[in-house]
């Protein structure tokens, strides 16, 4: 019999493209859904759908069926949530298409046969699902980008930044694969000495072994890179490092070994300043 832990993902679209996932590769998602071996059951991506405005707009109805292909040809099942339209009562059209039920109620029914659940979403109004579905014994990992719950990431068993799953949003432009010499990669900063200006950044360079945390380790996927303060191209408020909640971006360079570092970071930004609006374009 199969020991790979049966694993399904939920995506909360609208919640994920409004909040820096817009360009979030869903291949890429479901072989994350797949690392240390797991199979992935249920990959259910939840998403709202004008049917008004596809009969009338032939450029929406074209866009929104390339975006729905794409995600099935993933190995997604597209659940669309119909956009209602309702009159306020100063005679404004509002519209409402929320699919937080239907995707709550999903995870919890579907966790059954599950071993571990991949939430994507940054709302807290999935705390309580979170809550019942591990209490049938279940795993739950969430991934979101911006604008995160504090209180839903505090109740999920892990939780990790879309920005550092590798390629998971990709990093423009032809550099080297991402953790090579001179890629563009993403990591978080765990020291930091403000008297000397230097500290030490964490990225991801694969998926596999997540609970492998120190670099040294036979088969841990983080690696530590070396910076300085000098190398930030962009504003940085130091006396908030060291942080797990600010990714930065940055191009991978040699360096000398340096307490055993051989990475050193160069052209650093932190995420914020090369994505606006949490649509995951450039400036």
């Amino acid at each position: 019999m199969s020991t790979s832990l049966r694993t399904g993902v939920f995506v909360d679209v609208e919640n994920v493209n409004c909040n820096g996932g817009r360009a979030m590769s869903y291949a890429v998602l479901a072989d994350f859904a797949r690392r240390d071996g797991g199979e992935a059951l249920r990959m259910n991506a939840y998403l709202a759908f004008d049917e008004d405005r596809a009969r009338d707009d032939t450029g929406y109805r074209e866009r929104a069926m390339r975006y729905h292909f794409a995600l099935r040809a993933s190995g997604f099942k597209v659940i669309e949530k119909k956009v209602r339209w309702y009159r306020t009562e100063e005679g404004k059209m509002v519209s409402k298409a929320n699919s937080d039920l239907d995707l709550g109620v999903d995870m919890l029914l579907q966790s059954n046969k599950l071993d571990r659940v991949i939430l994507l979403s940054g709302d807290g109004d999935f705390v309580q699902v979170v809550r019942a579905v591990q209490n049938l014994g279940c795993r739950v990992e969430l991934v979101a980008f911006q604008n995160v719950s504090y209180d839903l990431r505090r109740e999920c068993d892990f939780f990790l930044s879309g920005y550092l799953v590798p390629n998971l949003v990709s990093v423009p432009g032809k550099a080297p694969a991402w953790g090579q010499e001179a890629s563009r990669v993403r990591g978080t900063c765990y020291y930091f000495n403000p008297e000397k200006g230097f500290g030490f950044f964490r990225c991801l360079i694969g998926v596999d072994n997540l609970h492998l945390t120190e670099a040294g380790q036979a088969g841990c996927p983080y690696k530590e890179v070396f910076f300085h303060r000098s190398c930030f191209i962009a504003d940085v408020d130091v006396t908030a490092l060291p942080s797990r909640d600010i990714v930065f971006e940055f191009t991978l360079a040699p360096e000398a070994s340096r307490d055993g570092c051989k990475w050193a970071a160069a052209d650093i930004a932190p995420v914020s300043s090369y994505f606006r609006n949490g649509n995951g374009h450039r400036k």
